[in-house]
């Protein structure tokens, strides 16, 4: 495209127009520190902060940043990850969005659909649907993207263990028929799967469809392609948006620049100085200043976040001594979790519950299990249990080997610039160093972490991919996913052969909310993770969302009608990033 070439010019003057903020978000305090003013948050500082807009006029332009830790490469939604922040969401969509607050979906390509029978599904597509590129979006195109599913390594290939066909009735009408029906993953779906082009993708090979980076992407969102910059992603305003005339949705804003993310510290600077109007990055010392007014946040005052996700530690399986269940539950008993609240987090995040859930399935906590299995910190039973499992100083260093005699020594890996996961890690190396475990805390760059978690190719790792969802099945379905690929993109990253607990995930996408069967079903799927310990909870992700307010206002609070999900992170936009942005208002 013309415009990525002329466009992307402006990235160096970009680059060079911050460099001095990028000084002034690296002097920010961090891990709940920072200073309650900013010398960069002056007149001096919001005339370098508009420098930034270069052709992009400022009251036209929304700012953000949260997700894009290197420059932007892909734009193909299909593998589910690695994308330029707001390729899901922006650009391509799906049939229904889903609120986290609410816990509804809502039909959004679609115009509704309903289970017909016991096996299938109908669902119906709104008129006047077009692409970017003004082919029209119809039935096809649906089928083609749920077909994709056939191939392996497609994210959601496991759709096909249980969908038996789907076929195109009319332009507008889709059917499904299922072999082994499961109807909260199938609602999953419905709102996370992005529907794709048939008439582009459609010549692409079985590698291409997580290998080609769609450079020129066509989807049927709110925004298209703008351009890409080592330091930035743009988006401009789609006029011609199947919403407009559909729905009655126009985007207040016609440029999204989503700027590529160094450090938390750098976003800091960036937001205070009126560089950034939302940060969905964690940001040191926020409640210090949203009491002060200098950001605004979802709640005014604790916990600030909506909370979005657990963070797990995920214990590689493939490797020893990870691949034994005594030594991870004894690396869940070393670790102080509330250390890493207090001093990481300044209280913004709270321990996470033993079975991982998030708060928005707290109905569903089974305590007696928990009681029976959970764990909590316990330095001393962690030294019990690895002595018990033959664990022990043989060498007189201060740590354990293996019952064979084997040396451990782990690495743990969190992207380097994430500054409360690194402070998390290294609360977590000390701790386990503590109890005998030898681990190092390591940074390397996001996209490095990425590979090495898809790949396999780690002994530990933090991860919050799972987030809040239409069901506790998600979580469960990420925890111990099946079946081990060469890349796992989905969840089980950790590589857990456990049939027996991936038997009963699928019984309970299979069971309606609110049954018996449901909740016994959930039950032992909580006792079977805390006892096989496929990933070890830690704390609650915030949905990290700080706005500026001096150009862009009507941001989501508590207690509006329309308080959405403040996020764009990839994966959340239809979950109320979408309508925080059609939202938006000029600040006078």
């Amino acid at each position: 495209m013309l415009l990525r070439q002329t466009r992307s010019r402006g990235a160096a003057a970009l680059a060079a127009a911050t460099a001095g903020l990028l000084l002034a978000g690296c002097t920010s305090g961090g891990g709940g520190n920072a200073p309650t003013s900013n010398p960069y948050a002056s007149a001096e500082g919001m005339d370098a902060a508009n420098e930034l807009v270069g052709e992009y006029p400022r009251e036209e332009t929304v700012f953000t940043s949260g997700t894009q830790w290197g420059p932007p490469s892909s734009w193909n939604p299909i593998p589910s990850s690695g994308e330029a922040t707001g390729t899901r969401g922006l650009v391509y969509e799906p049939l229904f969005q889903f609120d986290p607050i609410t816990l509804e979906l809502t039909p959004w390509l679609a115009e509704g659909g309903e289970w017909t029978d016991d096996d299938t599904y109908e669902l119906t597509l709104r008129d006047g649907l077009t692409w970017q590129d003004g082919e029209t979006l119809d039935a096809d195109d649906v089928v083609f993207t749920t077909e994709l599913g056939k191939v392996d390594a497609v994210p959601y290939s496991n759709l096909w263990t249980w969908l038996d066909t789907v076929e195109a009735t009319d332009d507008t009408t889709v059917e499904f028929t299922f072999s082994d029906p499961r109807y909260q993953e199938w609602d999953n779906w419905l709102y996370t799967t992005m529907i794709v082009p048939e008439h582009i993708m459609g010549d692409w090979s079985d590698e291409e469809l997580l290998s080609n980076p769609n450079e020129d992407p066509v989807g049927s969102g709110a925004f298209m392609f703008n351009a890409v910059g080592q330091d930035r992603m743009v988006w401009e305003r789609n006029d011609d948006w199947w919403a407009k005339s559909e729905l009655g949705h126009e985007m207040p804003m016609k440029y999204i620049v989503d700027v590529v993310n160094t450090s938390n510290e750098v976003a800091l600077g960036l937001m205070l100085s009126g560089g950034l109007d939302l940060s969905n990055n964690f940001l040191p010392g926020v409640n210090q200043l949203a009491d002060s007014g200098q950001v605004s946040t979802y709640y005014e005052g604790e916990p600030y976040m909506l909370a979005a996700a657990s963070a797990n530690l995920i214990p590689n399986q493939t490797r020893p001594p990870m691949d034994d269940v005594d030594f991870r539950q004894a690396l869940a008993r070393s670790i102080d979790v509330d250390k890493i609240v207090a001093n990481a987090y300044g209280g913004l995040v709270a321990k996470a519950h033993p079975s991982g859930l998030v708060p928005a399935f707290e109905a569903y906590y089974d305590e007696d299990v928990v009681a029976e299995h959970g764990f909590t910190f316990d330095a001393e039973e962690a030294k019990s249990i690895l002595a018990d499992a033959g664990y022990q100083d043989t060498d007189g260093d201060g740590f354990v080997e293996t019952p064979d005699g084997e040396p451990i020594d782990l690495k743990l890996i969190v992207p380097a610039g994430w500054t409360d996961w690194m402070e998390a890690a290294r609360v977590i190396a000390e701790d386990a160093s503590a109890a005998g475990i030898k681990v190092t805390a390591d940074f390397p760059d996001a996209g490095a972490v990425d590979d090495a978690r898809a790949t396999g190719d780690f002994d530990l790792v933090i991860n919050g991919n799972a987030g809040v969802s239409n069901t506790p099945w998600t979580y469960y379905n990420y925890a111990f996913y099946q079946p081990i690929q060469e890349q796992m993109l989905v969840g089980n990253f950790g590589r857990a052969e456990d049939a027996e607990s991936w038997e009963l995930v699928q019984k309970l996408s299979r069971t309606e909310t609110g049954t018996p069967e449901f909740e016994s079903t959930l039950s032992q799927v909580q006792e079977r993770f805390m006892t096989q310990m496929p990933a070890i909870p830690l704390w609650y992700n915030g949905a990290w969302a700080q706005y500026n307010e001096s150009q862009w206002t009507n941001w989501p609070t508590e207690g509006r009608e329309d308080a959405y999900f403040p996020v764009l992170w990839n994966g959340y936009t239809q979950m109320g990033g979408i309508n925080t942005l059609l939202a938006l208002e000029p600040a006078s």
